[in-house]
């Protein structure tokens, strides 16, 4: 039998043979004998095309596979550097296309910039508001977080008080354009994360805001 399954996040596919299981595909790593149970691993890009890599640890030893598309097998009884093999695409499609598919959206994440000092959205983030509005109802999305943020200006207490009222102002325009609060979380963060880090006392534009992300 077959068992093909799949590994979250990220587009590492995995397929657990047996000793009849192999697949009918066009390319294979190096054989091994037909008891031995083995791991294929294959390496995808992301959707926006990074590619990472992978490393393989067993009594064999320890191999990486660092190449969109290339697949090796693995297991207690294959050596250290076992061949690698690039895997063609209909192979893919055939054998791990069905998990491909149904894996969930990516989430999906918005920056929303506020004037100084202040819960009032840049004109520009008010324009922005629509676009996460759809995305909510394009997915269908019961799971928002929102994290609120400031610059350094101004005390630690008073920033961290600021980017509470931040998050809870976008909540509540959200859930204004028909969005359940019941999926929206909110935190803050005060001045402690910032996109831009600065010395303490600067007014960076970047780091007031709050991140919207949509599952």
């Amino acid at each position: 039998m077959k068992y093909p399954t799949i590994i979250l996040p990220g587009l590492v596919l995995l397929l657990f043979l047996g000793a009849c299981a192999t697949p009918e595909v066009k390319t294979q790593a190096a054989p091994l004998p037909a008891d031995t149970a083995r791991t294929q691993v294959v390496l995808l890009p992301d959707p926006d095309g990074k590619v990472g890599e992978i490393t393989i640890k067993n009594k064999g030893g320890v191999q990486m596979i660092t190449k969109a598309g290339h697949m090796a097998e693995t297991g207690d009884a294959v050596p250290a550097g076992a061949a690698q093999a690039p895997m063609a695409k209909e192979d893919i499609d055939k054998i791990y296309g069905a998990a491909l598919s149904a894996l969930p959206e990516r989430p999906k994440t918005f920056i929303l910039y506020f004037r100084t000092d202040s819960t009032e959205l840049t004109e520009a983030s008010r324009k922005t508001l629509s676009s996460v509005k759809n995305a909510v109802d394009s997915r269908q999305s019961r799971d928002i977080s929102v994290i609120g943020h400031t610059d350094r200006t101004g005390k630690k207490k008073y920033n961290f008080s600021l980017s509470r009222s931040r998050a809870l102002k976008v909540k509540k325009i959200l859930v204004s354009t028909g969005v359940n609060p019941a999926t929206i979380e909110i935190g803050y963060h005060g001045e402690a994360n910032p996109l831009i880090k600065t010395p303490d006392g600067v007014a960076e534009p970047r780091n007031r805001r709050v991140e919207v992300t949509v599952r």
